[in-house]
């Protein structure tokens, strides 16, 4: 059996530390170099429900995408929910190690496997790294419908390709524009609107959209723009990456036994559908009534 140097080693090589962003926190978080590994674990997010599920299945490496510390800490005391996530991980010998912005920006990387969820043929990344000469490295991807599509087909499309949770897919758009070029982004993606709209694709798929970000780019073109659970846009990379680490074990013949998570650990638990007469209904009161849609943010 490798030791987690060795597996650590691997994982560097495909998503190297210096490729994540300024602000971010990727690398291994606890374990013992020196440990055999013979189990690892791929998720999305380093909460207590994958670790339970890690140690559940005897794993000796737990790999995330999100960061369990994004802006530090100073405290590991176990009466904090990370802090207890520490406590677990060590008291049951489970190494974490997060790859998050360097592995979205990878060639492939997690907007490689959100469009492969979703049938694409990626022409090329969203927003190129520089450094790459090659021009496959860089943060989204755009990708190419083999059969083009209503938006409203696509929505569903896209709906049932990707990890079923409460939101489901939102769509800003006419339902009947047709849908052609792609343009996708694992996670939160609307810093990237600038480059979508230079990309002159017809639909822009990603998660966490906000009210004026969404109508700010929707005035300045005729932009389809599809919001999903952040989890689900990121969860089809763990699959990814199990595959690579997988491939690196049968090189090495290491032996590994690799498994994605399974475990839903996106926040939101139910969805209640509006009603038709909402807003017509509020629409007949009163000028000083209070608006039943709430004041702007």
């Amino acid at each position: 059996m490798p030791r987690l140097s060795e597996v650590i080693a691997a994982l560097d090589a495909l998503w190297p530390a210096e490729r994540a962003e300024q602000w971010d926190a990727v690398g291994t978080v606890c374990g013992d170099p020196e440990a055999e590994v013979s189990r690892v674990l791929f998720a999305v997010d380093p909460v207590q429900g994958t670790v339970d599920e890690a140690v559940r299945l005897g794993a000796d490496l737990l790999v995330t995408h999100h960061p369990l510390y994004l802006r530090g800490t100073t405290t590991v005391a176990a009466s904090t929910f990370k802090g207890r996530v520490v406590h677990d991980l060590i008291k049951h010998d489970v190494a974490l190690h997060v790859a998050h912005t360097n592995a979205d920006s990878a060639d492939p990387g997690v907007s490689d496997a959100l469009a492969g969820a979703l049938g694409l043929r990626v022409v090329g990344p969203l927003v190129p790294d520089p450094s790459d000469a090659a021009g496959r490295r860089g943060l989204g991807r755009v990708g190419e419908l083999e059969h083009p599509l209503p938006l409203a087909e696509f929505a569903e499309h896209a709906a049932k390709c990707l990890p079923a949770t409460a939101q489901g897919v939102r769509v800003a758009g006419d339902p009947a524009q047709i849908v052609r070029r792609v343009a996708v982004s694992g996670g939160s993606g609307d810093s990237l609107f600038d480059a979508v709209r230079a990309a002159g694709v017809d639909a822009f798929l990603t998660a966490d959209l906000r009210h004026h970000p969404v109508s700010e780019a929707r005035a300045q073109a005729p932009l389809a723009l599809l919001d999903a659970a952040h989890w689900a846009t990121e969860w089809p990379w763990c699959e990814l990456a199990a595959a690579q680490l997988d491939e690196i074990s049968d090189r090495h013949g290491w032996g590994l036994r690799v498994h994605v998570s399974k475990t839903v650990t996106d926040p939101w638990t139910a969805h209640a559908a509006s009603s038709t007469t909402t807003l017509a209904a509020s629409a007949t009161r009163a000028p000083s009534t209070p608006d039943s849609l709430g004041a702007p943010n």
